[in-house]
């Protein structure tokens, strides 16, 4: 029988899954396991990005950026699973699907980063487009405290400095609110600029 290659990953991935939860479980287990492995699973996993754009009363979330910024361009995706006054205010959330989540049932990163069902990335990336203003956020957390207050308590603002002339604000938090993003603001730019 043979096997396709998402299949293959799939098994991979749930055989590294399970060999970590058995060592977890019983220290005197050992699995040697590869870095290839372990960057496989990271990909299949698909934490470490998310974008946003609030858009005539929708929220519109995205874990591909290429499916973003063809929104971006275009104004519409061709796949969306959508959760009508799902919102933090009742707003229509659409989640952006590439031609491989449209068929899933579950498992589609967007949603579960966003449903808390999926743990972010230490390297956390995240982007929302709302009221003329790019938010860029290093922490999930802070991504959806901004979504549901509005606005981010702290923050160092780079007006003009989006690929339109928007005003980008960076979101920081408590941890890191005295410091200049400058691991964040390069990590904007290699995205938009």
């Amino acid at each position: 029988m043979k096997l396709a290659s998402g299949s293959i990953r799939f098994i991979l991935t749930a055989t590294v899954f399970t060999a970590l939860i058995g060592c977890a479980s019983n220290e005197s287990k050992q699995v040697d396991v590869s870095e290839e492995v372990k960057a496989e699973v990271a990909v299949e996993a698909n934490n470490d990005e998310l974008y946003e754009v609030h858009h005539d009363g929708r929220i519109y979330i995205f874990d591909d950026f290429t499916l973003y910024q063809n929104f971006n361009k275009l104004g519409h995706t061709p796949y969306i699973l959508a959760r009508i006054g799902a919102g933090p205010k009742g707003e229509t959330i659409k989640f952006g699907l590439t031609s491989q989540d449209k068929k899933k049932q579950s498992g589609i990163a967007s949603v579960d980063l966003y449903d808390g069902t999926l743990a972010p990335a230490e390297s956390f990336y995240g982007e929302m487009r709302s009221e003329g203003r790019i938010y860029v956020f290093s922490t999930l957390k802070d991504m959806n405290d901004v979504r549901k207050i509005g606005e981010a308590s702290y923050r160092f603002t780079d007006i003009g400095a989006g690929p339109k002339g928007e005003t980008v604000v960076y979101v920081l938090n408590k941890s890191n609110k005295k410091k200049k993003p400058v691991a964040l603001m390069d990590a904007f730019k290699q995205r938009n600029i």
